[in-house]
């Protein structure tokens, strides 16, 4: 899978969206120390083990680089930024039963946007699965000759 490069300068707005979740009950915050654990074992539970190791590396900054989607007291999606490396958004998910609503491009353009605050202006998608939903929602950009990407010579 490659990695992508976003011009964080142009990002589409995405409040009309997050608005439209809120009516149904669904929030968006930045996730807070206390909230470590239970999102950590979620990601785990419901991605892969590596996801929630560059979660945990989000929760170790200040301010928390995760963004995470909750209805009521149920976690259903997260996003992380400035993990693996600095400027990379990712990992992001969504649970199954909360897809489709668009949940996912809140996560990912909030979580671009906070990279932008941070003085950003350009982030990378390291390793990007959906590459033209990338393409699609940020105009996302193919970095030539990435399939390796940073994470080539990890341990699995």
């Amino acid at each position: 899978m490659p990695d992508m490069l976003v011009k964080l300068y142009d990002l589409p707005d995405w409040q009309q969206k997050e608005s439209e979740l809120e009516e149904k009950g669904i929030k968006i915050k930045r996730a807070i120390p206390p909230e470590k654990a239970r999102v950590l074992d979620w990601i785990e539970k419901h991605f892969e083990r590596a996801w929630s190791s560059e979660a945990d590396v989000a929760f170790a900054k200040s301010p928390l680089t995760i963004f995470i989607a909750y209805q009521e007291d149920k976690i259903l999606g997260f996003a992380c930024y400035d993990t693996t490396a600095k400027g990379f958004f990712g990992p992001t998910g969504v649970c199954k039963e909360a897809r489709g609503n668009g949940l996912g491009t809140v996560l990912l353009l909030r979580s671009l946007a906070a990279l932008r605050e941070s003085g950003y202006a350009y982030a990378f998608i390291g390793g990007a699965g959906p590459v033209e939903y990338y393409k699609k929602v940020c105009k996302a950009q193919v970095i030539e000759d990435s399939e390796d990407s940073i994470y080539q010579d990890m341990l699995t």
